[in-house]
Parts: structure tokens; sequence; C-alpha cells
């Protein structure tokens, strides 16, 4: 009998059952291997234990800032309607995030003396109906001052029998300044300009300076080499009026008048102060056109404070015109035409410490009258990536008699300077140029040394720069090198109260620095000046000396700027400074070199 053959099916099946028992085994070894295990969860943590009982809250609502001294309710009781007149003083109902903390968020309650949150006294408020403001300010302005200058030794020297030409040039200067600035306006201005504005600002004064030499603190060397002096002032006291809004965009024209600050250019090289006078201004196109129309009468200065007088004419009239245009051909970069005219008519006046000042102690100190127009262009924004601002300034005008040419002069006297800079995460490097013409022919009857009406310019290191910062003296004569936070050599008896001097001779300042944010808190800039003069017929004339070279000298400095609060509320600046004199220098004052260092601490409330 045959014999009968298993089926291929069955040897298949029998196949796959003995692959599947050797190779699964296989698998789940190298997958496990493949992932590792995930380790168990952590325990979960313990309850923490109930928060003890907190006292309740009251169910009244209230104001969340200081919003009145006297009158009317604080506080309304919980009803569904209320009907509150004062839409400014909307209760909010007290509230806890955090039960218990020491710090809440939202719903902070402010107190009347209390400047970080709502107070009345800060204009959050209204004082009067629903759209009258007031605003008090009170800063405190604190300077220590060390200095070397060159300091020629009186005719009664502090020390007999000193031989030198000049003596000891170290001064110490303090001054502390209180501003009280009281406000009061009309007006949404979180939500557009204001209406009307009247201020007041008085600054009282107290400075003390400090020499090693005689003549400097007062022309009597009976006053001795000190000086404790105080000054009340007013750096402002306007009233401003809206007259019209000109677009949808809550552009509008104001009028102003009174003691007001005002700045005609963008970095301070022609007219920086506080006045009395008119002004007329106005914008544009969404703010991106302004213009200026402003008359002012100058207010002799106090000598020793350099704030105001008390109304006391200063027989100057200043007249500017300005145009500005914001995103002018690049975002980010404005620019301005202006027009200024000052005339100065002339007049004699000693300073408070004896110095004659009006006309000027050089040359043959006539009384004088000074008329000149500027024309100027100045920029400043950016451009792209890189920085830049920039300014020429044409000065024509007429001097009845110069004192140092003792002639009549027409004025014809140019400025330039230009700054540019590069931002690079938290540097920005910058270098500039500055040049004022000087006059090569002082006695040819044209004067071509430019001067300012009253500059205060924040360029080549500014309040930071040595050269800048100081007033240097010229020997022999009671006009100035450089008046203080000036840039010009104009040899003006005094930026504050001499008059303008376009025999002069003039200079070129080369600057490399740089300006960096250390942290949110400290910021630093650092700044090295070359100064040379542009002409040097003028000094050698005034001083009869046949050899004064060009080379000025090389100016270095540092400035600290310190906000503890991350606010300007607290500000302290630390600025050191010093000067290495060059042949130009060292031909008319010694080769010793000359230093600075100051502090100062701003606080505002």
């Amino acid at each position: 009998m045959a014999r009968r053959r298993a089926a291929p099916g069955w040897r298949r099946v029998a196949l796959t059952v003995l692959l599947a028992a050797v190779i699964a085994p296989a698998l789940a070894a190298a997958e496990e291997e493949a992932t590792p295990r995930r380790r168990p969860p952590p325990a979960p943590a313990a309850t923490p234990p109930p928060a003890a009982p907190q006292p309740p809250i009251p169910a009244t609502e209230e104001s969340t800032g200081f919003a009145r001294f006297l009158g009317g309710p604080e506080a309304f009781a919980p009803e569904p309607w209320v009907p509150l007149p004062d839409r400014w003083r909307i209760g909010w109902p007290r509230y806890e995030r955090y039960p218990g903390a020491v710090h809440e968020g939202p719903y902070v309650r402010g107190r009347w003396w209390d400047p970080y949150n709502l107070s009345l006294l800060k204009g959050d408020y209204p004082i009067l109906g629903q759209h009258t403001f007031f605003v008090f300010t009170l800063r405190s302005d604190t300077l220590l001052e060390g200095r070397r200058l060159p300091v020629a030794s009186d005719v009664s020297s502090a020390r007999p029998g000193s031989a030198g030409v000049f003596g000891r040039g170290e001064q110490f200067l303090f001054e502390q300044n209180f501003l009280v600035s009281l406000e009061l306006f009309h007006g949404s201005a979180g939500f557009k300009p204001r209406d009307w504005e009247l201020r007041a600002t008085p600054v009282f004064n107290v400075n003390y300076l400090g020499a090693e030499e005689q003549g400097v603190v007062d022309i009597d060397p009976r006053r001795g080499t000190d000086r404790l002096d105080g000054h009340i002032a007013f750096q402002e006291l306007f009233g401003d009026l809206k007259l019209a809004d000109v677009s949808p965009y809550y552009d509008t024209v104001n009028l102003r008048s009174g003691i007001q600050d005002f700045t005609s250019d963008f970095r301070g090289f022609l007219f920086s102060d506080f006045s009395p006078g008119v002004k007329l201004s106005g914008n544009y196109a969404a703010n991106r056109t302004q213009w200026n129309l402003a008359y002012f009468r100058q207010l002799d200065k106090d000598t020793n404070s350099g704030l105001n007088t008390i109304f006391r004419d200063r027989k100057q009239d200043v007249a500017i015109a300005n145009l500005t245009r914001q995103d002018f051909i690049w975002p980010g970069y404005a620019a301005q035409l202006s027009l200024h005219y000052s005339g100065d008519f002339g007049s004699r006046h000693l300073d408070e410490n004896g110095f004659l000042v009006r006309p000027a102690q050089v040359g043959d100190s006539a009384p004088h009258r000074i008329r000149v127009g500027y024309l100027g262009w100045t920029g400043d924004g950016h451009i792209e990536r890189f920085g830049i601002s920039h300014a020429f300034f044409e000065a024509i005008g007429r001097d009845s008699h110069n004192p140092i040419a003792q002639r009549s002069q027409d004025i014809n006297a140019q400025m330039a300077a230009i700054e540019l800079s590069y931002d690079r995460d938290w540097l920005r490097f910058k270098t500039s140029f500055f040049w004022a013409s000087g006059d090569p022919h002082p006695e040819d009857g044209t004067a071509r040394g430019f001067d300012s009406i009253f500059d205060n310019p924040l360029f080549v290191g500014g309040p930071f720069s040595f050269w800048q910062r100081q007033g240097i003296k010229l020997p022999g004569t009671n006009v100035n090198l450089v008046n203080r936070f000036s840039l010009l050599p104009d040899l003006r008896s005094s930026k504050d109260e001499g008059q303008q001097n376009f025999v002069n001779p003039g200079i070129f300042i080369f600057n490399v620095g740089v300006f960096g944010r250390l942290t949110p808190k400290l910021s630093f800039d650092a700044n090295v000046n070359y100064l040379r003069f542009h002409e040097v017929a003028v000094p050698q004339l005034v001083l009869l000396q046949r050899r004064i070279g060009h080379d000025l000298g090389i100016d270095y400095s540092i400035g600290l700027r310190y906000r503890p609060l991350l606010i300007d509320n607290i500000i302290m600046v630390l600025g050191l400074a010093g000067f290495t004199p060059l042949d130009g220098f060292r031909d008319i004052y010694g080769s010793k070199t000359l230093f600075q260092a100051f502090w100062a601490l701003t606080l505002t409330y």
C-alpha cells in the first residue's frame, strides 16, 4: 500500500512556530536595550498646611491713589448701581491676589507722599473739576568739583616771596540747588496736548569756592582765597496757551510767554538758556514737522551761580525762527533750518565779584554794540545703522567797535560740526569733528572768528570734557580763552554776562569716544579730544607774544552715570578728566598737566 505524503501547509505552520519561538525573545531583548526603562514617578508632595486666617477685607470701594486733600466721599457702598460724577475717582474693590503678601501687584494703595503710585500731587487726579491738574516737583542738585587750572599770581600774592608767573591752580567748588516746580494745567495730557499751562520754578542756590591764589574769588585781595555765596532765581515763570488744533492728529499751535527754557538746535551750539520772552510754536503732519518763532530779552546772570537775576535787564535782544522735519529723506533722521538774530546794545557792567565784564577788559575796553544774524542747517538721528549729528552756521553782522581790533568790524564767521556713531550690542562707537573759524588778521576790519549767542553744547564729551567744563582765563587780561560749558575760544569776559567777540583764534577739535551701558543702571561715556587753534594771530596780538603754536592739547575724560532705581528719581554722576598741554597751550600757560574730578547727585520727588 502506497505511503501518503504530508500536506505542504503543515510544514509552513511548523516553520513559522519555530522561528517565532527563536526570534521573538531576541527582538524583545534588543528593544529593551535600545529603550531604557523609565524611572518611577516621584511621590506626591505633602499637602501644605492651611493658611492662617486673615482679617476680613472691608466690602467698600475707593480710589487706589491719593485723590484729594479734604472733602468728598473716599468710599462708596457696594451697590449694583452707584452714580459716580467723578470719572477719575472711580473706586476699585479691595483685592488680595496673594493673601498675606507684603507687596500686591494690582490695585496698590498710594499715599499723598508716594511718588511711585497714583497721587493728586503729580497730576494723576484733577485738582479742580474734571480737566484741571496740578503737578508739584521737588529737586535737589548737588555738585562737588575739584580742579587744577592755570591761575596767574595776583598782584597781592597769597604767598609772599613766590616768583612764578602762575601760582597754585587747585580749586574746590561746592554748589547746591533746590528747585521747586509748581505746574497747573488744563486738559487730558495723557491723551492730547494741554489746553493751557501755568508754571513757576524758583531755584535756591548755595555755592562755595576755595582757591589757592588771591584775585580769583574777588577783585579785592582782602577778601582772601575762598567765597561763600547764595542766590534765589526764577528759571521758569511762564504761561502757555493752545491757540488752535490744526489736524486730527493733535497737531497744535501754542503761544508761551514768560521765563522759559529754549534750545534752538539739536546739540545747543548756538543758543540754550532760560530767558524771558514770547514763543509761538506748532507742529503738523502728526508731529513730523515742528516750527518755532521766538523773541527773548535776556536777563543778566548771577556771577557765582549762573542763574537768572531777579528781572535785571541784560540789554540784549534775541530772535529765533526754526523749522524741523522728522524722517527727512531717511526714517529716523531729522533736519532743521534756522535763523537767529542777536542785538547787544552795549553797556557797562561789573560782575558780583567786582570784575569788569561789559565791555571786556582787553584792548581799549570801549563800549560797543553788536548786531549779528545766523543762518543754520543742522541734523540729528540715524541713517540705517549709522547715527549722525551735524551742524553748520554762518554768522554775518556788525560790531561797532571791537576792543581787541580797536575799530569797527564787519562779521563773517562760520562753524561746522559732525558726529558719526555705530551701535554694536551695548556699545556705541563714535567719532566727532568740530570747527569754529578764527580771525587771521584781527585789524583788517573783518571779524572772522565765530562766536555763539549763549551756547551749552552736548558734543565731544559734553560736561565730562575738561576743555568744555572749565573756564580758563587769559593771563594779563580779564577775558577767558574758553568759558565754562563752551567749546569756543572766543576771548569773552564771561559767557553769562559778557558780550560776544568775533575777533578770536577759532578752533579744531577731533574726537573719538565710546558710550556703553555696563548694566541697566550704570552707563559710561569715554572720550579723547585733540584740540588745535585755527589761527593764532589774535592771541599773539593780545599777549604781545611773537610765537604761539597751533596745537592746544589732548583732552581725555570718562563719565559714569548711575540710576539705582532704574528711573530718574535718583541720579549719580562721576566725571574724571585730564588735559595735557601741547605747544600752543605751553607757550601761553606752561606745561603743567591740568585735571578735574566732580561728583553730582540729583534727587527728584
